[in-house]
């Protein structure tokens, strides 16, 4: 395999971060600059209006592919160290303790000014996750991957459990399966907002991925490889969200109009990953690791700046959306109702441009000096 032909395998993966970077961007511009048209989880259709809806949707597609690829990046990392699960181990290790104190400590802060109540969101999962995965990387690779398949494939069998506060393991499925609070008092509250066990299934799967990265592995094959992934993904959301079989919660139902009906279709559960949200996410995966290594150009290049620095990015772009809401407020007074809102959808997706735009130069340097350095933290960012 070519030099060319290795760039741009490792290419992909980051220009599909980028990607995903600025969706998210999109969502959390959204969450800091529209909180007055909350969306639910799945959406209202009759309150969601298409073009929310669609922001929304986009943004699903943000927490799988960033869980997935971290479990392919493990797979790259230990290949790249003489398939040494020690070494991965220890990096998984090490990365994943930083995430989860980075998520109590500065992530926290950033979203919300204070530290009162600490959500578990996506940084503390992954990095769980990376914790978990560090403690079977000595595993069977195959055993992974059924591992994986059957927790993803599985979890939604288990949704008839439903444990109150108070009950006996009501802690430990809150943290697991159901999203809610595990600890509610004056000084302190505590709530798990990513419900893990999908999650872990996430990961592992990706790391079953890798061997489609690995350098025996050509272009076309993987090509083909991940074509029919995205087929059978995409074939098994049509089958069991179309006939409303199994994987999600919530029925659809034909409404008013073909694109209103759409929208019903793909309205799926986030939290936890419904096995329908996780069919469709993968899809377009799938399909966008395709076409990342496929139709590489000047637009990938601009995505791989903003993938190959992902932890300092989603930092920076938290501090500079509170920084923006606190002089909006600042300036323009405070709301006596709700919080300080953008017009409509359209100017939050404006907002998400001009922040790109600003953001891609700090984002490239940060990249290039990471690249460059022999730092270990900043290998973490």
């Amino acid at each position: 395999m070519n030099s060319k032909t290795i760039t741009q395998r490792i290419n992909s993966i980051d220009a599909l971060r980028g990607l995903i970077i600025i969706l998210m961007l999109l969502d959390h511009a959204r969450e800091r600059f529209f909180y007055n048209h909350p969306v639910a989880d799945p959406m209202i259709l009759e309150t969601t209006e298409p073009g929310l809806f669609w922001s929304r949707f986009a943004a699903h597609f943000c927490a799988p592919i960033f869980v997935f690829l971290t479990g392919l990046s493990a797979w790259l990392y230990q290949q790249k160290h003489d398939g040494s699960p020690s070494v991965t181990r220890e990096f998984l290790w090490k990365r994943g303790l930083f995430l989860v104190i980075l998520e109590f400590t500065v992530i926290n802060f950033l979203w919300f000014g204070t530290h009162q109540t600490l959500y578990l969101q996506v940084i503390w999962v992954i990095g769980l996750c990376m914790l978990i995965l560090g403690a079977c990387v000595n595993l069977p690779y195959r055993l992974l991957l059924v591992l994986g398949l059957l927790i993803v494939a599985g979890h939604n069998a288990l949704n008839f459990i439903q444990l109150n506060p108070g009950e006996w393991g009501y802690t430990a499925w809150t943290l697991l399966h159901d999203r809610g609070y595990i600890l509610q008092s004056d000084a302190l509250s505590i709530r798990a907002s990513y419900p893990l066990l999908p999650w872990i299934g996430v990961i592992l799967l990706g790391y079953a991925a890798g061997p489609l990265y690995s350098k025996s592995f050509s272009s076309e094959r993987r090509a083909y490889w991940l074509l029919g992934l995205t087929a059978f993904c995409l074939t098994g959301f049509l089958l069991l969200r179309g006939f409303n079989i199994y994987g999600e919660t919530q029925v659809w139902s034909q409404q008013e109009s073909l694109a209103a009906t759409v929208r019903a279709i793909f309205n799926v559960t986030k939290y936890p990953p419904s096995l329908n949200f996780l069919q469709i996410t993968f899809a377009g995966m799938f399909a966008m690791l395709y076409l990342m290594e496929r139709l590489q150009g000047k637009w990938t290049e601009v995505l791989t700046a903003f993938g190959g620095a992902p932890m300092f990015f989603y930092i920076v772009h938290l501090y500079v959306l509170l920084l923006l809401y606190t002089l909006a407020t600042a300036i323009l007074g405070a709301p006596e109702e709700g919080f300080m809102s953008l017009p409509n959808i359209y100017w939050v997706w404006l907002t998400t441009i001009v922040l790109a735009a600003l953001l891609y130069k700090p984002t490239q340097m940060f990249n290039r000096y990471k690249r460059r350095s022999n730092k270990a933290w900043v290998k973490y960012l």
